[in-house]
This record gives C-alpha cells, sequence and structure tokens, in this order.
C-alpha cells in the first residue's frame, strides 16, 4: 500500500503548481475525451477547483487525447521504478483506476481515485487498498492473489529489494499477510477482516497519515 501512495506522491509533486495562468476552465486540444464539469469534480473529490485545474494540465501534458490505456499507464508508471519491471504490478494498478472496466483511464478516474489515496478516510483509502488486492474481484482476497501482488512488487522494486530474495521469500511474506489478516482461519481475508487488522497496525496507520496533505 506504501508504494501505491508513495508513486502518486511522486507524480503529483511533478505537476507544475503555479496557477496564475491557469483558465478558471478547462481547455482542451486535439483531444477524445472531455471530462466532466469542473463544479462536478470538485463536489466529488477532495479537491479545489484550482487543484483539479492544475492536476488536469498534468494529465494533459501526459496525455494529450484525454484517456490512458493500459499500456501508456506502464510506460507512466515505470518511470517511478527504473531499476525493476512494473508492468505487472502497473496492471493490477490500472485495473483498480479503471472503475468503468472498458481499458481506459479517463481524468475523471485518475483524480477520484488520487483523492481517496491522499485526502480520503482511513476507511476509503483502505477499501480502495483492498479492491487492488482482490484481483479478480470476488469480494476476498486469497493467497494465489497476494502471491500475484508479492511478487509484482519485488518484480517492480529490482535490483533495490533488500535483503536479496530467497526462493522461499514469496511465500514467508503472504503467511505472515494471512497470519495477521485472516482472523477466523479461512483461507480467505475479506473487506472487514483487512480494515480491521490494517487499524491494528501502527505502521501501516502512520504511513496513511504520510499522504494526507501532499497537493
Amino acid at each position: 500500500m506504501g508504494l501505491v501512495m508513495g508513486a502518486f506522491s511522486m507524480q503529483s509533486k511533478q505537476v507544475n503548481y503555479h496557477t496564475d495562468k491557469v483558465d478558471d476552465d478547462l481547455e482542451l486540444s486535439v483531444v477524445c475525451h472531455r471530462p466532466e464539469g469542473l463544479e462536478k469534480l470538485e463536489a466529488q473529490t477532495n479537491f479545489s477547483k484550482k487543484e483539479l485545474q492544475v492536476l488536469y494540465r498534468g494529465f494533459k501534458n501526459e496525455c494529450p487525447s484525454g484517456v490512458v490505456n493500459e499500456e501508456m499507464f506502464k510506460q507512466i508508471y515505470s518511470q517511478f521504478f527504473p531499476h525493476g519491471d512494473a508492468s505487472t504490478y502497473a496492471h493490477y494498478l490500472f485495473n483498480a483506476f479503471d472503475s468503468s472496466h472498458n481499458g481506459s483511464i479517463k481524468f475523471e478516474d485518475f483524480v477520484r481515485a488520487l483523492s481517496i489515496l491522499l485526502r480520503g478516510t482511513t476507511t476509503e483509502k483502505l477499501q480502495w487498498t483492498f479492491n487492488l488486492y482482490d484481483i479478480n474481484r470476488d469480494g476476498y482476497i486469497n493467497k494465489e492473489e497476494m502471491t500475484d501482488i508479492v511478487k509484482a512488487i519485488y518484480d517492480m522494486m529490482g535490483r533495490f529489494t533488500y535483503p536479496a530474495l530467497k526462493t522461499d521469500t514469496t511465500k514467508q511474506h503472504v503467511d505472515a499477510f494471512f497470519q495477521k489478516m485472516d482472523k477466523n482461519r479461512d483461507g480467505v481475508v475479506t473487506l472487514d477482516e483487512f480494515i480491521l487488522s490494517c487499524q491494528e497496525d501502527e505502521n501501516i496507520m502512520r504511513s496513511l497519515q504520510l499522504f494526507e496533505n501532499v497537493i
């Protein structure tokens, strides 16, 4: 979860926050998707109108068409992890951002998710993270899904993974996750179990608080 929020923290910091010359309304040129009005997005997120304008400028610079497909998303995300292979983790992250499940991320999808990750309540952040880990979207996190997530994170970190991985490292991390999260020992982690376990962990709660006011 910290990797997700850290990456978007870095991405948000790359946006130019000097808003003196930002127009009152979003300007679009040669785009195939026009985002929703600022007032609507302001009501649906925890960002101000000016913040949304700046975020959109950065989004349009990266994605002139107004939408991001998975391949483009992987290319953007890989910039934050140049020493590893971020493609698999970016695939899972893309699916979490693609709220309409149509194979593309619009500005509205991006900014709503960013609003949750940076300024949402603790429960909202944990719900979003749970949905990221619940790869098949059946309402549970099983060991196969968690194994895939952990492997993807290790691949993404590449040579900066420390200490050097052993063959059973992934299994150890997955077992530790279920030891902590699977309260009733039925082999899967529910949303309620996930939220409760995270709220009991001071390190996790501290990491959530670090990104509340990045922008």
